[in-house]
């Protein structure tokens, strides 16, 4: 937990470490700030701190024009370890309370309504429909500022059914019309560019370098400082491509033609590319175990594929082979299933691709084929199924799973002690220390072993 002295040295130095993690509001103009903010900072009798930017405009706070709140980083680290309320926060960035009332929702959650609503008031300090309110027109806001597309689809991309509810929503929320954003005219383009940002460090060129050595004929690249894959989301496929900006930025180049779900499609990359991970608590204490006695490499994230369907595909041909081994079988998989898109770019093979082959283009033995077969069969009946529950299907085992939370889901705490290359960079390292020392972040610990390894 952030202390005000804490946040109060971090504005004044504007340590962009903490940008995201919370938010001031002044009291004397009504405003709220990243801490990076570059105007003159108030004195501390006139600032009161929150933890989202939701929670400062719900405290009646409005955006500051000149560091753009709406642009700072997201953060897990005020969601604590209550795993019920992360889901509940994934859940609705994705949409969940656009489709369902509060009740249906909870129950979704399997929890009651009173509970959810306490949860999200003793953790953010409001109501889970405000804040998921705000976050919507916080999204809109970015949009009105980096985009040139027009008002009306801002409004369907940032959730809202209506214009009219869009405008009053902006209008309470933020004390602006969207008007006061979009002051000036934009060329339309059929490519949207916008800024993703993060809290340094970013080790980007490692990150570059795993994904380098996994890329897979038309579904990923690296160029230099560029990495890109294509996808399909919401039934409609695209591609996007990443670089370096300026100011703990990365520049994304979208291309995707959805009418509405940009909101959701964008939180997806985020979790793609780790880019709301807290680096100060994580390396802190993987520094502090002597896995880590001879350093780490600062700012190393969890490299993501599109969704743990993927992950397991993946998994499944990279059982007991190589990375290149696997690389190239996934490749012949791509090839022969993947659906073509223009620029020779394809997409990953849908669990209906494989279940309607016979999987004879890959080079395996005819078990790993049909744990494929299974596995696409398992996640078509239940989509939404943990993979946890893959357990039932012959062929795969704890460390399939694993690798499927790690890379499809990006969840931070996967520890992959069976794996060939952790045993070898153990082995290494040499340290004895309870491993159990390094949750909630093992899953940071198993890059940084991998990593050290060259693979």
């Amino acid at each position: 937990m952030l202390t005000p002295d804490t946040c109060h040295k971090a504005r004044l130095a504007r340590d962009a470490r903490f940008d995201g993690l919370f938010f001031t509001a002044v009291k004397s103009t009504g405003i709220f700030c990243r801490p990076i903010c570059p105007a003159k900072a108030p004195a501390e009798h006139q600032v009161c701190y929150y933890p989202t930017a939701a929670a400062a405009s719900a405290a009646g706070y409005r955006p500051c024009l000149r560091c753009r709140p709406d642009s700072a980083p997201g953060c897990a680290a005020w969601q604590g370890t209550n795993t019920t309320l992360q889901r509940a926060i994934r859940l609705i960035d994705a949409g969940g309370l656009q489709q369902q009332t509060q009740q249906q929702f909870a129950d979704r959650l399997g929890i009651s309504e009173r509970y959810l609503r306490k949860l999200f008031q003793q953790q953010l300090g409001l109501a889970p429909k405000q804040y998921a309110l705000t976050q919507q027109v916080l999204f809109a806001k970015k949009l009105l500022h980096e985009t040139a597309l027009p008002v009306s689809a801002i409004a369907f991309h940032a959730g809202f059914n209506s214009i009219r509810r869009f405008n009053d929503a902006f209008k309470q929320q933020l004390k602006l019309s969207p008007l006061d954003i979009r002051r000036h005219n934009k060329t339309a383009v059929d490519v949207l560019q916008l800024t993703l940002s993060y809290r340094p460090p970013l080790a980007w060129q490692q990150m570059l370098d795993f994904w380098r050595n996994r890329t897979l004929d038309g579904i990923d690249w690296v160029d230099e400082q560029r990495y890109g894959r294509s996808f399909c989301f919401m039934q409609q496929p695209g591609w996007f491509e990443v670089t370096p900006g300026k100011d703990n930025q990365l520049q994304l180049v979208l291309h995707w033609r959805g009418e509405q779900g940009l909101f959701s499609l964008i939180k997806q990359l985020r979790r793609l590319l780790d880019l709301d991970a807290n680096m100060q608590p994580i390396e802190q204490q993987l520094s502090s175990h002597s896995l880590f006695k001879q350093g780490i490499i600062s700012g190393l994230r969890i490299p993501g594929v599109w969704n743990s369907w993927e992950a397991g595909v993946r998994a499944v041909l990279g059982q007991q082979v190589s990375v290149a081994g696997a690389r190239t079988q996934l490749n012949r998989l791509v090839q022969a299933l993947g659906q073509p898109l223009p620029d020779n770019k394809r997409l990953f093979p849908t669990p209906q691709a494989v279940v309607h082959s016979d999987l004879q283009m890959i080079k395996v033995p005819q078990a790993r084929r049909e744990t494929l077969t299974a596995l696409a069969q398992f996640v078509l009946q239940y989509p939404d199924a943990d993979p946890e529950q893959w357990l039932a299907i012959k062929g795969i085992g704890p460390w399939t799973i694993n690798y499927a939370r790690l890379r499809g889901l990006s969840q931070t705490d996967i520890w992959l002690g069976g794996d060939l290359g952790v045993q070898k960079a153990l082995a290494k390292a040499g340290g004895n220390d309870d491993i159990s020392l390094l949750a909630p972040w093992r899953s940071y610990a198993t890059f940084q072993l991998w990593h050290s390894l060259g693979t």
